[in-house]
C-alpha cells in the first residue's frame, strides 16, 4: 500500500486499507494488479483521471500525424509535366508528408511494367536526398504504386541551407540598395553643368 505522498505504508489487509483511505477522505486505487501482492495507492481518483486526460491530450497534440499525398505519372509523360510532378512531390516531402506515387498504364503500356519502374526510379533519384523508398513499386492491374517517406535529417539540412541562402540574398539586396541610394544622393548633390551657348551665326 502506498500513501498519497508516495511513501510505502506496507502490506495491509483490504479492510484496513479501505479504512485508512476513508479516514483521509480519499480513494483506494489498485495501481499494479499484476504484482503479488497487488499494489494500491490512496489518492483522489477524480483528480487522477483528470490529470491523466490532460496528459493524454498533450501527447496527442504533440504527435505528428502521418499524411499520405499522391502524385500521378504516366510512362509517356512529357518533360514539363514530369517536372511539375517532381516539384509537387518534393513540396509534400519537405512538409513531412509521405508521397504515394501512382503510375497509370494505358493500352500497350500495360505490357511494359518496367517503364513504370523506370519512372519511379527517376523520381527517387531526382529527389533522393530528402526521401527514402518505403514501399517498392508494385503493379496492380493498370496501376503501379510506390510509397516515398521523407528523410527528416536531410530535409532539416536543406531547410537550413535555404534559410542561410535567403539571408545572404537579403543582405546582398540591402547592400545593393544602399549603394544605389548613395549614388542617387551624390548625383542630386552635384550641380548640373550648364550647356555652352551656341555661337551666334553671322
Amino acid at each position: 500500500m502506498v500513501a498519497p505522498d508516495g511513501e510505502q505504508i506496507g502490506v495491509k489487509k483490504i479492510e484496513e486499507a479501505l479504512w485508512l483511505a476513508r479516514q483521509l477522505d480519499l480513494d483506494l486505487v489498485e495501481v499494479a494488479p499484476q504484482a503479488r501482492p497487488p499494489v494500491t495507492k490512496i489518492m483522489d481518483y477524480g483528480k487522477f483521471k483528470y490529470e491523466q486526460s490532460v496528459r493524454d491530450r498533450e501527447a496527442r497534440k504533440n504527435q505528428t500525424r502521418t499524411v499520405i499525398k499522391e502524385v500521378r505519372l504516366r510512362p509517356s509523360i512529357g518533360e514539363h509535366d514530369y517536372q511539375m510532378v517532381r516539384r509537387r512531390a518534393e513540396k509534400f516531402l519537405m512538409h513531412g508528408d509521405k508521397v504515394k506515387v501512382t503510375v497509370r498504364f494505358r493500352g500497350r503500356e500495360n505490357e511494359r511494367p518496367e517503364l513504370g519502374r523506370e519512372m519511379v526510379q527517376r523520381l527517387v533519384e531526382d529527389i533522393g536526398d530528402i526521401t527514402s523508398v518505403e514501399q517498392n513499386p508494385r503493379k496492380e492491374g493498370r496501376l503501379m504504386h510506390a510509397v516515398l517517406a521523407p528523410n527528416a535529417a536531410n530535409i532539416k539540412r536543406r531547410k537550413d541551407e535555404e534559410a542561410a541562402q535567403e539571408a545572404e540574398d537579403a543582405e546582398e539586396a540591402d547592400e545593393a540598395n544602399e549603394a544605389e541610394e548613395v549614388l542617387t544622393a551624390q548625383q542630386e548633390a552635384t550641380p548640373e553643368t550648364p550647356a555652352p551657348d551656341q555661337e551666334e551665326q553671322e
